[in-house]
């Protein structure tokens, strides 16, 4: 008897093969494109609003700009007082305006991109797909972030072109480029906060599961942040530079100031500081300021660029792991 040994049939890979990124990146636009066209309009009246501000800010600076040049003195002088009091709030208050773009990225666009599925539950159909669960979350969150990072690349270079004649390095300066807010929103400071931002609401999303108290985590969170840089971390960057004179570049950014008395202590009277200050006898009294020179204004905002954008990688992929660990 003949036995034939007939080989068993192949089995078929039944696995579907994965979703591409493209089909993974349209089903993130199809499902937030009209929350894109929301903030698409917002930033594009911001925009049109610093355009022509702009433009009547620099016509009107163009006009006084050579003034200390051309007609020093009391003259000089009052035209750009003039030109100060009919433009500096204006620009003051588009800069807290646009300050106020990061922290509503992370409120708006970070915190329910994620939230909203894990709180109505149909993130479960949405692992089922074929996809997983770390493709289709690094698809929704990498093309708001990239988007949302651009823009504020962008509007960043606006308010600086924005804001020049108030940076113009003269006797008359109003502003400087290290102060406080206006470091936020020029170079890649501007972009580089956005993106933490939006990386911390989506973080918060994931963490709490609910949209409305994931916003407030995420705005608190960014607030807190932002204080703790301006009030603390960001004048330690690089060890201040301490003068005697006590002149300074306008530019520069002044940290404090001080009066030494002829027997080299600290001056503490507020009677001798004030008749110092309104030029009274002051023999061997010495002014000490500390500071940081504007020449660093870049090395400073590479820095701060750097570990925000650091903090926002960190952030996201631990966003990525908590969605991987979440139970079905």
């Amino acid at each position: 008897m003949i036995t034939l040994n007939t080989p068993a049939p192949a089995r078929r890979d039944t696995t579907p093969p994965p979703v591409p990124w493209r089909r993974l990146t349209w089903v993130s636009w199809r499902q937030y494109r009209m929350s894109a066209a929301g903030a698409a309009a917002f930033l594009g009246v911001l925009a049109l609003y610093l355009l022509i501000m702009g433009l009547r800010i620099r016509g009107a600076y163009a006009a006084v700009a050579d003034c200390s040049l051309s007609a020093p003195g009391k003259r000089c002088v009052g035209a750009f007082l003039l030109f100060d009091n009919d433009y500096f709030l204006i620009a003051e208050t588009s800069a807290a305006v646009l300050l106020a773009v990061p922290a509503l990225a992370g409120v708006f666009a970070g915190a329910p991109i994620l939230a909203r599925e894990l709180d109505s539950g149909t993130f479960r159909f949405a692992w089922t797909q074929g996809a997983g669960r770390t493709r289709p979350t690094l698809a929704r969150l990498a093309l708001p972030a990239l988007t949302l990072t651009a823009a504020a690349a962008a509007f960043s270079q606006l308010f600086g072109w924005f804001f020049y004649p108030f940076f113009a390095g003269r006797e008359f300066a109003q502003a400087s480029a290290f102060a406080p807010i206006y470091f936020t929103l020029t170079g890649i400071a501007f972009a580089a906060w956005t993106l933490t931002a939006f990386a911390i609401g989506a973080l918060a999303g994931v963490l709490i599961r609910r949209a409305v108290p994931a916003m407030a985590a995420a705005l608190a969170a960014w607030s807190g942040l932002l204080l703790a840089t301006l009030l603390f971390l960001r004048r330690h960057y690089e060890a201040p530079l301490t003068t005697r004179t006590g002149q300074t570049s306008p530019s520069s950014w002044v940290i404090s100031n001080w009066w030494t008395g002829p027997n080299g202590h600290r001056v503490t009277s507020e009677n001798q500081i004030i008749a110092i200050l309104n030029g009274g006898p002051h023999p061997g009294y010495t002014q000490w300021t500390i500071y940081q020179p504007a020449t660093r204004y870049w090395h400073f905002q590479l820095i701060e660029g750097g570990w925000l954008l650091a903090l926002s990688l960190l952030l996201i992929a631990a966003t990525i792991w908590m969605v991987r660990r979440r139970a079905a």
